[in-house]
């Protein structure tokens, strides 16, 4: 069984900083790539950041030169560092991976989602 779990989100001032982490635990073989998606109310789910394996994180344009992705392979965990946080930032924040697990079995997973509000 695998799981994602995220963590970090909550209430911040227009201007400050979060960082979300993600991390991926359970009977994993390897990770091809995770990536950050967000879902505002009344909006769908859109990509924040893609992480693949061995090659550079891409953005949404959104987000670009604000937010961060960092990948930690050893803990199977990605990070979301959020600064000049914006109220249009608000959502409920996704992680997701591709990863394989123990068996050969390759698949799709998603966290249970951390809501991120943004204050004016």
């Amino acid at each position: 069984q695998v799981q994602l779990v995220e963590s970090g989100g909550g209430l911040v001032q227009a201007g400050g900083s979060l960082r979300l982490s993600c991390a991926a635990s359970g009977s994993i073989f390897s990770i091809n790539s995770m990536g950050w998606y967000r879902q505002a109310p009344g909006k769908q789910r859109e990509l924040v950041a893609h992480i693949p394996s061995g090659l550079s994180t891409k953005y949404a344009d959104s987000v670009k030169g604000r937010f961060t992705s960092s990948r930690d392979n050893a803990k199977n965990t990605v990070y979301l560092q959020m600064n000049s946080l914006r109220p249009e930032d608000t959502a409920v924040y996704y992680c997701n991976a591709d990863l394989t697990a123990l068996g050969g079995r390759r698949a799709d997973y998603w966290g249970q989602g951390t809501q991120v509000t943004v204050s004016s």
